[in-house]
């Protein structure tokens, strides 16, 4: 698993623009800014829809007042699902990285086993705080918990 101190792995993300998928390289995506980002099991879904992403939308300007240049959103979902998710309960000031294969969900060694809600293998609810494409802070969710990945719990690390 990452760790504080690590170099976030070179993956290949998707972003989700108005203009449709555009591709973007980790090492690019991440250099020379400090991102908050957080990972949900799926768009969508009922957790992820009801508090994570609603915590980050209104707790958005009082991150960027912290030194947060970015906020971003990652799942084991396509580009699609997530502009959609993003346009539905979403925000401008949040960027959704589609990561469509899982392969940066394996790469931090985040990944969790959703097959039994026919789901097959996503990434972990978990946030980070990214500096420069170095990870300042990790917070990983235990199995059905909703604490240390919030916007709140964020916001007392910055």
């Amino acid at each position: 698993m990452i760790n504080k101190g690590d170099k976030i792995p070179e993956v290949n993300l998707v972003k989700a623009t108005a203009d449709g998928p555009e591709q973007v390289a980790s090492s690019d995506y991440f250099a020379g800014k400090k991102v908050a980002l957080f990972s949900v099991p799926g768009a969508f879904t009922p957790t992820c829809s009801a508090k994570h992403l609603p915590g980050y939308v209104e707790k958005a300007a009082e991150l960027k007042a912290k030194g947060v240049d970015e906020i971003a959103c990652t799942a084991v979902n396509d580009a699609f699902v997530m502009g959609a998710w993003n346009n539905a309960a979403g925000s401008e000031d949040i960027t959704m990285l589609a990561d469509g294969n899982g392969e940066f969900a394996k790469a931090v060694g985040l990944t969790m086993d959703g097959s039994g809600f026919g789901m097959g293998t996503r990434g972990q609810r978990f946030s980070m705080i990214v500096n420069d494409g170095v990870v300042e802070e990790v917070n990983v969710e235990a199995p059905g918990d909703f604490k240390v990945s919030a916007a709140e719990y964020m916001l007392d690390q910055l």
